[in-house]
């Protein structure tokens, strides 16, 4: 199965840009775990028969859909590597051919449940860049909201939410957290490996005020710990639309039920070849 979603940039940037600055173990079958206290999906891209297909079963129980923008010239790509991985017997592979017209995207996404208010997520994965280009802004992960959008504002449903994105003039992850109105969480204290595997952990308790923390782990080495907003605020949504007369209101409760995985954006002048594995999300809810 393959869900082609595109995203167009048009209102909202025209509005957004000025206001602001810019799971499977190893086994075939992921862990998924739900009920009132958490959420847990794991996947290690292990399939039986090397096919990206398997990890769409029509029963949702590992991932959901594909993001793939291709750019007007070029053809993204995604398989099932048997030679680059970092447990199991395979990982991810994705190549994002560099943006022209069009902004270049090519992940995987996983929907269907519930990040709040106070609850804490933590992410994990392990990426395998294989280049050494420059690849600032390049985006890696996306948390989002899409059902929280107001549908009836005549506007393009951006998805609010928070990214991974190198920075820093190369190869700095960052937290970019322009879709919810809010600066980028920056670090310059330890550039991403490349060719090499890397292990990146983000964790989060959500709030939409300074409640929030963000916190952002490479290689088990702290490089982001934040107090701050990290969820759309819905009042700031409201006064920032106001300005453009235009009226706008946030669907509440604003939850997380959106993550995408990969090359989520490749605005870079380099084609990005990446490798994900051993990826889990993790939500225990209302964490005081």
């Amino acid at each position: 199965m393959r869900l082609v979603h595109m995203q167009p940039y048009k209102v909202i940037v025209l509005i957004f840009i000025g206001l602001l600055s810019q799971a499977c173990k190893n086994d075939d079958n992921p862990l998924v775990e739900s009920n009132i206290n958490n959420f847990t999906f794991e996947d290690g891209f292990e399939t039986q028969n090397n096919t990206v297909d398997e990890l769409f079963p029509l029963n949702g129980s590992r991932w959901t859909g594909i993001q793939q923008v291709d750019p007007a010239n070029s053809t993204n790509e995604i398989s099932i590597s048997r030679t680059i991985f970092s447990e199991g017997e395979g990982a991810l592979r994705l190549l994002a051919n560099q943006s022209d017209a069009i902004l270049s995207k090519m992940d995987i996404e996983k929907e269907g449940f519930n990040a709040s208010e106070a609850d804490k997520v933590s992410i994990n994965a392990d990426f395998y860049i294989n280049s050494d280009a420059n690849i600032e802004n390049l985006l890696l992960i996306d948390l989002e909201c899409c059902s929280c959008w107001d549908n009836t504002a005549n506007v393009e449903n951006q998805c609010p939410g928070i990214r991974l994105q190198m920075s820093g003039g190369n190869d700095f992850l960052s937290i970019e957290r322009g879709k919810i109105a809010e600066n980028t969480i920056q670090q310059t204290s330890f550039p991403f490996p490349r060719k090499e595997w890397v292990t990146v952990q983000w964790e989060l308790i959500l709030a939409d005020d300074e409640n929030g923390l963000t916190k952002l782990l490479i290689n088990g080495i702290e490089v982001i710990n934040s107090n701050g907003a990290n969820m759309p605020n819905a009042q700031k949504f409201r006064d920032l639309f106001a300005q453009e007369g235009i009226d706008f209101n946030l669907q509440e409760p604003i939850y997380y039920e959106r993550i995408q995985l990969g090359a989520t954006a490749n605005p870079t002048s380099a084609d990005i070849e990446l490798f994900v594995d051993n990826f889990s999300l993790t939500i225990e809810k209302n964490v005081p």
